[in-house]
């Protein structure tokens, strides 16, 4: 039987001749995580710069047209090595409880429309914005990023011929947002692997071809948590995937 896997943030340790109280922990653990991210993006930074450098010729050609198609490959390399710190990172926080968040009264189909934008994916995305305008009591910048886990793992799953779907609704209380991705149907009980950080269908299991280990979902789930709401996964047996954001209504 395997044992559980820890949390994220219980894995952190630092050294420590007296156990620190509880605020003193929750202070380690920040500067902890603030000289992980300077450390691994100040060299990471360097990599992607130079490799731009590199595959966009900027001073020149280099020569044989291998070490363009070289450079591009360190620097798409780099993109998803980022990406990955970026969210194992934030996982931490959010385990660890460190994340700080103002939930205010925030425009559903802006924050849908800002991260539609910051992924460049306008053709690939249909957006279905309620008939009537609605709003999420939530912090502006959790709800970007949830939206932005969902709708990238989304698009990571959909062929280049499909599109991600998103619609958006409002009950009594709730806000109810859902990604819907054009990707291989899950079976219902490989779904809460999904939501478990390094964890996914295996080999043979249906969705194990959904690509890597991604940390997408499991950080979404706990950005919706944080604003007090929640995350739910479903699969259609015609295929796909569908995550449904619930928050509070402003």
């Amino acid at each position: 039987m395997t044992e559980p896997a820890r949390p994220l943030a219980e894995l952190i340790v630092l050294p420590s001749a007296v156990a620190p109280a509880a605020a003193t922990a929750a202070e380690q653990k920040r500067a902890f995580l603030r000289m992980m991210s300077h450390e691994l993006r100040t060299p990471l930074n360097s990599i992607l710069g130079f490799s731009e450098i590199l595959a966009g010729e900027l001073y020149g050609p280099l020569g044989a047209p291998q070490y363009k198609e070289y450079a591009e490959i360190v620097r798409d390399s780099g993109l998803k090595l980022l990406e990955l710190i970026n969210q194992l990172l934030e996982l931490a926080r959010l385990e660890g409880g460190l994340n700080e968040l103002e939930p205010r009264r925030e425009p559903v189909a802006c924050a849908v429309e800002d991260v539609v934008e910051q992924l460049r994916a306008e053709s690939r995305v249909a957006f279905h914005p309620p008939k009537r305008p609605i709003a999420a009591l939530a912090d502006p910048r959790a709800l970007r990023s949830a939206l932005c886990n969902l709708v990238g793992n989304a698009l990571a799953a959909t062929s280049e011929d499909r599109q991600v779907r998103i619609s958006a609704r409002a009950g009594r209380a709730r806000v109810e947002i859902e990604v819907c991705d054009a990707g291989a149907a899950v079976h219902p009980d490989d779904l809460p692997r999904l939501l478990r950080p390094f964890e996914k269908p295996e080999a043979g299991e249906a969705g194990a071809g959904r690509g890597t280990l991604s940390l997408a979902l499991p950080t979404a789930a706990l950005l919706c948590q944080a604003m007090g709401g929640d995350l739910t996964l479903s699969s259609p047996s015609a295929g796909g995937l569908v995550a449904t954001v619930r928050l509070p209504a402003a």
